[in-house]
């Protein structure tokens, strides 16, 4: 197993909320465009929903989006990695009456660099990430 992780990218996560629990689909087939092209792979995803009462439960994928998205695709995501705990943390960032996507994946594009890093000693010692919404809003307010 230390081997493996030796050679992996990257690993992040996100949380994806649909409001209304109003899922279209739309991102489903780039999705997977991004795994066919090996840039990343999926190691969890997970669908939630938030009940009016505030409660969190896991959702099938049969359940997700109705009948109009075959997800069969994603049957099988799962490493082990989420765990209820995570359900529940994003769970507290939905808004009630809504429905999220929690997705763990490896940045294989960056697995070389990430490797090259690691054999040199290196060590990630922070990352982040920018909101587009922020980077507009700083633009925005640069340009006033």
């Amino acid at each position: 197993m230390s081997d493996d992780i030796e050679m992996m990218g990257p690993v992040d996560y996100l949380v994806v909320e649909f409001p209304g629990n109003r899922m279209t689909g739309e991102g489903f087939p780039l999705l997977v465009d991004l795994v066919d092209r090996g840039i990343i792979r999926i190691l969890d995803l997970v669908f939630v929903r938030k009940d009016a009462d505030g409660s969190v439960i896991a959702l099938e994928l049969k359940d997700v989006g109705g009948g109009e998205m075959d997800l069969s695709v994603f049957e099988g995501a799962a490493s082990g990695l989420l765990g209820q705990d995570d359900i529940d943390e994003a769970g507290a960032a939905l808004e009630a009456g809504s429905s999220a996507g929690i997705l763990v994946y490896e940045n294989v594009w960056a697995a070389p660099f990430a490797r090259a890093l690691r054999r040199g000693g290196a060590q990630l010692v922070a990352s982040g990430r920018l909101p587009v919404q922020a980077l507009l809003a700083s633009l925005d307010a640069m340009e006033a």
